[in-house]
């Protein structure tokens, strides 16, 4: 009998379906890829404050006396250098150097959370448990934790009347514990946009008051409910990774330009073996961004070129709604990497022509 997997619905079905949101699953749930259309609600964030269901990605709890050691072996950043209340953007990575998954690490008083791609949580969770030590416990609280992304301009403006918590006083890639709408919540500040903004992890049985609530308030400010169309848009004007796109085990964290994030100096841990030898023999390849000189979209899998030979491949592309032009992300090879120099991109048997531009393609406003 065939295995029949049901897709499954976030707290906020209803209400995306009440807004005429076109649903579709992804990552195991129903999700809005766009309400009106992708460009307007891209304009919206970058422009006013917009809101994201993103309850389908993944939560771990990671605690015990051996927490920290522990997340330092199976993670490429140093975890020991964070303090109670930040976040740190991380990797864990394959003995090879390939890359498990990216997510983000939550450092609180007695334990940790971990954040992961919705369509890797399966995945992660089995590849921390096969890795775990003695003296820690992880959980997976996936399933009890839903969230909402507020970005845009407006973003504090339109939460800070909900909630007691100074939101300008939250840096950067921190969070506070705290209530908004009456509701209990860890309140960070992370993204995907680029925009200042904020992510709400809260109780799923809390998920139609704190909508609610939202609306109601940020009505004043023009918020307006945001697909995840848009989110792709505006995370790849930022040159944000996405896993399964510009980065995954085939891709190591070097050439997908997260070294800042790769600590080799920090004692071992998973893939660090194979990552110091990439060091030492020098990349031979790097992701860069690049814009179109000409008409057409670049998308994934689409080959770079150089005098007709392949030097690379496309990971993500779109018409960027900000700059009204085709940017993308892609792997060329090392010698045609810089600032300014010219490439091709094949657009299904034609040659486009394309240069290498410095990134982020749009400036972030994240403080």
């Amino acid at each position: 009998m065939e295995n029949v997997t049901e897709v499954l619905k976030t707290p906020f079905y209803e209400q995306h379906r009440a807004l005429g949101a076109k649903l579709v699953p992804f990552a195991g749930f129903w999700m809005p890829i766009q309400y009106r259309s992708i460009i307007e609600e891209h304009h919206q964030v970058r422009s006013a404050v917009g809101v994201f269901d993103v309850t389908h990605m993944g939560e771990f709890l990671v605690s015990g006396p051996d927490a920290l050691s522990f997340l330092n072996r199976l993670t490429i950043n140093d975890v020991s250098r964070l303090e109670v209340g930040q976040v740190q953007y991380s990797a864990m990575c394959y003995p090879d150097g390939g890359i498990v998954d990216d997510l983000l690490v939550y450092r609180f008083a007695d334990h940790y959370m971990l954040v992961v791609n919705a369509s890797n949580i399966a995945k992660d969770y089995q590849w921390a448990a096969e890795h775990l030590s003695p003296g820690v416990k992880l959980q997976n609280i996936s399933a009890q934790t839903a969230l909402l992304a507020i970005q845009g301009p407006q973003a504090f403006a339109a939460l800070q009347p909900l909630t007691g918590v100074n939101l300008e006083k939250i840096p950067f890639y921190h969070f506070a514990e705290g209530k908004l709408a009456g509701i209990d919540m860890i309140i960070s500040r992370t993204g995907y946009t680029g925009e200042r903004g904020c992510e709400l992890y809260h109780a799923p049985e809390q998920s139609a008051r704190l909508w609610e609530a939202l609306f109601e308030t940020g009505q004043a400010f023009g918020l307006q409910p945001i697909g995840l169309g848009a989110r792709d848009t505006l995370r790849l004007e930022m040159k944000y990774c996405l896993y399964g796109n510009d980065i995954d085990q085939t891709t190591n964290p070097l050439e997908a330009g997260l070294g800042w994030i790769t600590k080799l100096g920090k004692g071992d841990f998973i893939g660090r073996d194979a990552l110091l030898k990439v060091q030492a023999a020098g990349l031979a390849r790097r992701s860069v961004g690049f814009e179109l000189l000409e008409k057409g979209i670049p998308r994934h899998g689409y080959s770079v070129l150089r005098d007709g030979q392949a030097i690379g491949v496309v990971t993500s592309g779109t018409h960027s709604p900000t700059l009204n032009k085709p940017i993308g992300i892609a792997y060329v090879a090392t010698p045609w990497t810089q600032v300014g120099q010219e490439i091709q991109i094949d657009l299904r048997g034609k040659p486009a022509r394309a240069v290498v531009v410095k990134t982020p393609f749009v400036e972030a406003h994240t403080a």
